[in-house]
Order: C-alpha cells, then sequence, then structure tokens
C-alpha cells in the first residue's frame, strides 16, 4: 500500500478547523489552570517564511510533506497543550540543520528535525515522510515512529487540543 503524500488543501483545512479549537483552549485555560496560558498560536505562511523555506531547499533536500507544511504554515506554537508542542520555521529548522545536520533513524536514513515538544525531544521527518521522535531530549538520541507522516502528526496534534478546549 502507497502513502499519499500531504496535501496543502489538507493543511489549509487543519488550521481552519484547529484554531477556534485552539481559542477555546486558551480561553479557558486559566479558569481550568489557575494561571494564565502561554501564547498558543498557528501562524500562516508569509512572504519572509517562503523565503526561509526555498533556503531550506537550497541547504538540503527536505522531505516533500515539509515544504507541503511549510507553504501553509511558517510555525506552531503549543506550550499548553499537553507538555507543549512546537513546529520549528524553516529559519530554525535550516539553523539547526546548519549547526547539528540530519538525524539518523533506524531503517529510514537520515530525517530533519522540524519540531520539539515541552520536554526537549525533537520530531524529525524522514524522506519516507514518516516522522520520528526522540527517545530523550538529544540531537544524538535513538528515534522511534511517531506518525505516518506528517498529516497523521497534525492530526494527533488537532485532537490534543480539542480534547483539552
Amino acid at each position: 500500500m502507497t502513502r499519499e503524500w500531504l496535501d496543502w488543501e489538507w493543511v489549509r483545512a487543519w488550521c481552519d478547523q484547529t484554531g477556534p479549537e485552539l481559542g477555546k483552549l486558551t480561553r479557558s485555560f486559566e479558569a481550568r489552570h489557575g494561571f494564565t496560558p502561554g501564547e498558543n498560536v498557528i501562524r500562516l505562511t508569509t512572504g519572509e517564511s517562503n523565503d526561509a523555506t526555498s533556503a531550506l531547499v537550497d541547504l538540503t533536500f527536505p522531505p516533500s510533506d515539509l515544504t507541503t507544511l511549510y507553504s501553509v504554515i511558517r510555525d506552531i506554537a503549543l506550550p499548553d497543550v499537553d507538555h507543549g508542542y512546537f513546529i520549528h520555521s524553516p529559519a530554525t529548522a535550516a539553523d539547526h540543520f546548519r549547526e547539528y545536520g540530519s538525524v539518523q533513524v533506524a531503517g529510514d536514513g537520515p530525517a530533519l528535525v522540524f519540531a520539539s515538544d515541552g520536554g526537549g525531544h525533537l520530531f524529525a521527518v524522514a524522506g519516507t515522510g514518516r516522522v520520528w521522535k526522540s527517545t530523550t531530549a538529544s540531537w544524538h538520541a535513538d528515534f522511534e515512529i511517531a506518525a505516518d507522516g506528517i498529516q497523521e502528526f497534525l492530526e494527533h496534534l488537532g485532537r490534543r487540543i480539542a480534547d483539552q478546549a
């Protein structure tokens, strides 16, 4: 069975559906937790982030699902969803690649780090499109499969936001 690649229209629809849920989570957060939430936001692509995506493509050959994601989303900050999730901007992904290179995932070759969680674990996407999570907060950790692709990764985030809204 072949995997379908990420579609920009699906990503846009995910943003349209998840944005209001994120608003509900933010509005109810202080009453439920007793302190104000951080900045939970999905930032859409800008001309500057499109340039950064082009620079990332020039620097390394990122998986196509990642360039599709960056064609719609600049970055995501969800510090109050579970222990936090952060999809890095293309400029940050490029900076990390320059500093650390790609990560090696067993059986899937090199992968590009594009996200992290509040505990410092890294998420990387391989050329196959699969998303991997570091087992510890380290660039040199082992990685385990986190999702079949970026779409599944975003679906998981969307469910976590809705569950906490």
